[in-house]
């Protein structure tokens, strides 16, 4: 079961940051609770045993994520595929992350993906574009809520601007793009040497 975790709460500002800070506090709090408590030296490693998973969790997803030099041989290579060839590349991640995926005809949506009861609407077909404004997304969540779907997710290899960025967010739109997407793609690699 997952638990959903605010976005701006302490824990999850720390899981964005760098492992190192998480564990920094906790031996703050560690020294903090021996000088004050001396006696109790139990209860600052209970304190900061809290610090010390985020710090553990953080780390472990730090080291997993890939390299910039891997997002942009992975954006390098999506750039340069057809369309039959990305749309068959991004099935085949879904796939195998769970996802039931059916193509869908239409100018709002390309996938319509089912896991676990929910329904996604996935729109991918202008991957290419230097740069994705709101027109498209506005496309996708009206997409959305004819389709009854639960949530939507935009792909994407050019820059996204504040404007459709700020629209996403306000309509929980996912965005995949840029280290995300080469997490998802990490069978594509770019052919020419970085």
């Amino acid at each position: 079961m997952k638990f959903p975790i605010a976005k701006n709460s302490l824990f999850a500002i720390l899981l964005r940051s760098p492992w190192w800070i998480s564990i920094l506090i906790a031996a703050g709090i560690v020294a903090a609770a021996r000088l004050a408590l001396p006696e109790l030296y139990a209860f600052a490693f209970f304190a900061a045993l809290p610090f010390i998973v985020i710090g553990c969790v953080a780390g472990w997803r730090q080291l997993r994520a890939p390299s910039a030099a891997r997002v942009a041989g992975t954006l390098e290579a999506v750039r340069a595929m057809s369309w039959g060839d990305f749309s068959s590349a991004l099935t085949d991640a879904l796939h195998d992350d769970g996802y039931a995926v059916t193509r869908l005809t239409g100018a709002a949506a390309d996938f319509e993906l089912a896991k676990a009861g929910r329904i996604s609407l996935v729109a991918c077909k202008r991957w290419k574009a230097a740069r994705t404004g709101v027109d498209p997304l506005r496309d996708l969540f009206d997409a959305k809520r004819t389709r009854e779907a639960h949530e939507c997710i935009y792909v994407a290899t050019g820059e996204i601007t504040d404007g459709a960025r700020a629209f996403a967010l306000e309509r929980s739109i996912r965005l995949i793009h840029g280290a995300e997407l080469a997490k998802l793609l990490p069978r594509v690699r770019s052919t020419q040497p970085l």
